[in-house]
């Protein structure tokens, strides 16, 4: 039996191996000739095969592009790290710290926690100094007796730099009347009196920059890589 199929408008004959006779059922059903006929005209429907396999082809390019376009995926502890910001806190040992020789004990604390130590000095500081230095507090009453308290021996001055450092170093430092600081701060620890309390901090990340200006001169702060850092930071 000889079949004719329809494929872009073009008629192509092929052989069918059905038998020609048609084959009737007692319940209705299709003969095999009939069936034949029915495929020939579904097949007649289909576009041309060239055409199928560009549409698939154009899709799967499409496809493609749009798995190109996509943003690579961040690791999501690498990405935290990286919005991590190092800050910058200015630390000063003041004269009764220096005259009770607590300096080591002070800078080991901070070392111990992990930060970095970026400027060190003994200084003697000017009234001038410390009148800019404590200059929001020059309406207070205690503001003459707290800028002489400070110019009356050497301080310890530093800059310490790290992840959250202004923070952590206010928690390290403790609350400013010593008999109120939590024990295992340095106030809490070493001091008594808020009027020798033994240490200053910075109370913001912009507020240590400024005072790390205000304290060291260009050149004295020295830029390095502990060797422990990969053991601090991820």
């Amino acid at each position: 039996m000889e079949a004719l199929t329809v494929f872009n408008g073009s008629r192509t004959s092929c052989v069918s191996s059905l038998s020609s006779s048609p084959i009737s059922k007692a319940n209705g059903s299709l003969s095999y000739s009939n069936k034949l006929n029915l495929q020939t005209q579904h097949l007649s429907s289909f576009h041309n095969p060239s055409s199928l396999f560009s549409l698939s082809i154009t899709k799967l390019r499409s496809k493609n592009n749009n798995n190109n376009n996509k943003k690579p995926h961040i690791f999501l502890p690498h990405l935290v790290a990286s919005l991590e910001d190092v800050d910058q806190t200015y630390i000063m040992i003041k004269p009764d710290g220096v005259q009770r020789g607590l300096v080591g004990e002070i800078i080991s604390r901070f070392e111990k926690k992990g930060f970095k130590l970026t400027g060190l000095k003994l200084f003697k500081c000017p009234k001038d100094l410390a009148e800019e230095h404590y200059k929001d507090l020059n309406a207070k009453p205690f503001f003459p007796k707290l800028t002489e308290y400070i110019t009356s021996g050497p301080v310890v001055c530093m800059a310490w730099e790290g992840v959250g450092v202004v923070a952590s170093a206010r928690k390290l430092i403790g609350v400013t009347n010593p008999l109120q600081a939590e024990p295992g701060t340095i106030r809490g620890d070493l001091a008594v009196q808020t009027g020798r309390n033994v240490i200053h901090g910075s109370d913001s990340p912009e507020n240590g920059k400024r005072e790390i200006a205000l304290w060291f001169k260009e050149g004295e702060l020295c830029e390095w890589t502990p060797a422990q850092a990969p053991w601090l930071r991820e």
